[in-house]
């Protein structure tokens, strides 16, 4: 994939976004009292309706901008593996190795502190890392505040700094959820978000066939590809290895953003 600009979404004024926020629900109020709550009822469900909708899409750009797919141009996908470092990780290095494929591994901070020498082991083959947050506190992520998303995104930064050498620049929401006080967080750390355009829920009980069934709709040059690694099904290496040949199958590549 060539290098593009647009590559870079780091949030820029991200405290305009929540003051912009903010007055919009100040706005509901006042319509609510001007016009009474046959208009101000709706507009209120409306904007809550669309916080909610922000919250849950991996995609949406309401909160924090976000890499779905990348500029098709060429044979190319980007493929990001979540949730390690993981018992699957040394065989998932092998089989991209045969590939000659390199992928993204969002680690968690906590498993990265207890297997240093497996996200040492990701950086010498050629492949990059990103911050999957501290705990991956997978059912609270999306009410987090203020402090807390600081809490798990900063110890990961600094985990991962420490064993790379270099910060991470990419970050992967848990869950893929967001809320509106992520942007501040990611600006400051220089960050940016990656959502993903295919993917076969591999991180909840499924079988191989399911998941590349999922997959394959949505695989094109330019696909953010989300796998997974350790799941408890124990599937994600054969997953990555039919992923693989769906691949070279269809003349694609996995490479690098920017390589």
């Amino acid at each position: 994939m060539s290098p593009d600009a647009t590559l870079n979404r780091v949030p820029r004024r991200p405290h305009l976004r929540l003051g912009l926020l903010a007055a919009s629900q100040v706005g509901v109020l006042l319509l609510w009292w001007q016009a009474g709550w046959e208009v101000g009822l709706p507009a209120l469900l409306a904007s809550h309706l669309a916080v909610v909708w922000s919250t849950l899409n991996p995609r949406s750009q309401l909160f924090c901008p976000a890499l779905s797919r990348l500029d098709p141009a060429g044979q190319a996908v980007w493929l990001t593996i979540d949730d390690g470092p993981s018992q699957d990780t040394p065989a998932i290095l092998d089989l991209l190795d045969a590939h000659q494929a390199k992928a993204t591994f969002f680690v968690v901070g906590q498993r990265a502190r207890a297997h240093p020498e497996l996200v040492r082991e990701i950086l010498r083959r050629g492949h990059e890392l990103g911050n999957h947050s501290d705990s991956h506190p997978q059912t609270a992520f999306w009410r987090l505040g203020p402090g807390q998303l600081e809490h798990e995104i900063a110890a990961n930064q600094r985990t991962l700094t420490e064993l790379a050498g270099r910060p991470p620049r990419w970050f992967r929401s848990v869950v893929g959820h967001t809320n509106p006080f992520i942007a501040p967080v990611l600006a400051r750390h220089r960050l940016t978000r990656v959502a993903w355009s295919a993917r076969g829920f591999d991180g909840v009980d499924c079988t191989p066939e399911q998941v590349l069934a999922r997959i394959e709709r949505d695989l094109r040059p330019g696909a953010i590809v989300l796998l997974h690694e350790g799941a408890r099904h124990g599937h994600n290496v054969e997953i990555l290895r039919r992923v693989m040949a769906l691949l070279a199958a269809r003349g694609l590549a996995a490479r690098l953003p920017g390589g």
